[in-house]
């Protein structure tokens, strides 16, 4: 339908989608800003500025997509760096993301201590801004920020994130841009974590995926490693299992998995470019109250900084360069999921 002729039928643009900012009021996430995107067509998700915009809370027809720990959304106020103390403010969600210049376990890195998975997601974003508009005749519903990871003597990376929909489509774009602007070469990781939970995840979903290669993490990852594609129902006393998977392209540079389940009639894919982000983290953990997939594209195997360079596969990004990564996430009726056309952001 034409800009002129939608415009006919409302009297406001939230009844075509809109972006909605608020402040969480209470517990662990009293005081963080929030924006709900509601993109008119089934899809909504929360996007928190407070937590380098990554993304919380996501639902397609009211039915829920994510993840998300007894923690649920927590301010940065509450970051334990050291160690495993990432854990006790990691709310799961569609998208916490790792890194920016390490991820993975705990490790000590030329007489650095490091925690688990670094400090991204616990960074507050600036310049924070709903740059939602026409464009032609699609509205498009579209926030930017910016994080800034960097200290005194040490690294600094930014990362620009702008994250949008179409409004009457079910995908998400996000186009992160990272940058060095200091002067001094700097290590730069990154891993998009993102974690689907019930009752898009239950033993009736299939993970698609078609990958170059497979290793299993450790030997109760080998133990399930001709079952990654499947799953269970939730058990007691489950260990998880993390699968590291080297992706294919299409031939365009772009790789694509897909969680589908046929009971609900919905499936979530995941796209992104394969030659930025050539490997993906697959966390596997059925556990009772735990039950989450992570799908998890990342610039370097799951590994510490430590090990990163130890190897030799630790990249770096010098003093005025920069890399931009393209993620986007697409929901679905199982019977259309295969043949996606979404206008171009």
């Amino acid at each position: 339908m034409k800009k002129e002729e939608l415009l006919s039928y409302i009297g406001n643009l939230s009844q075509l989608g809109q972006c909605r900012h608020y402040t969480l009021t209470e517990g662990w996430g009293c005081g963080m800003r929030a924006t709900d995107i509601n993109t008119g067509a089934g899809l909504q998700y929360t996007v928190l500025p407070d937590r380098g915009m990554d993304i919380s809370l996501a639902a397609y027809k009211g039915k829920n997509l994510v993840y998300m720990t007894c923690n649920g959304e927590t301010s940065p106020a509450f970051f334990e760096p050291e160690g495993s103390g990432w854990l006790r403010t990691f709310a799961g969600g569609l998208l916490t993301t790792c890194g920016l210049t390490y991820l993975g376990p705990p490790c000590s890195d030329n007489g650095e201590q490091l925690g688990l998975h670094g400090r991204y997601s616990t960074t507050p974003v600036k310049q924070y801004a709903d740059l939602s508009g026409w464009d032609g005749d699609n509205y498009i519903l579209k926030v930017k920020g910016i994080a800034e990871e960097g200290y005194l003597f040490g690294s600094k990376l930014r990362l620009e994130r702008v994250i949008g929909s179409v409004a009457g489509t079910n995908m998400i774009k996000i186009t992160d841009t990272i940058s060095n602007f200091g002067s001094s070469v700097s290590p730069y990781t990154i891993l998009y974590h993102i974690n689907i939970g019930y009752p898009l995840l239950s033993e009736d979903a299939e993970l698609v995926i078609d990958p170059e290669s497979t290793v299993a993490r450790d030997d109760e990852a080998l133990r399930g490693i001709d079952e990654f594609r499947s799953f269970s129902k939730p058990r007691g006393h489950y260990r998880e299992q993390v699968f590291f998977h080297t992706m294919k392209n299409d031939g365009q540079g772009k790789t694509c998995v897909e969680l589908r389940n046929k009971v609900i009639g919905t499936a979530l894919s995941v796209c992104f470019d394969a030659a930025r982000l050539p490997y993906l983290t697959q966390w596997k953990m059925l556990g009772y109250g735990e039950y989450v997939l992570g799908i998890e594209p990342c610039n370097v195997p799951c590994k510490s900084r430590g090990a990163l360079r130890e190897k030799g596969e630790l990249p770096f990004l010098g003093p005025g360069e920069s890399v931009t990564n393209e993620i986007e996430i697409k929901v679905t009726d199982c019977s259309s999921s295969k043949k996606i056309s979404n206008p171009s952001l």
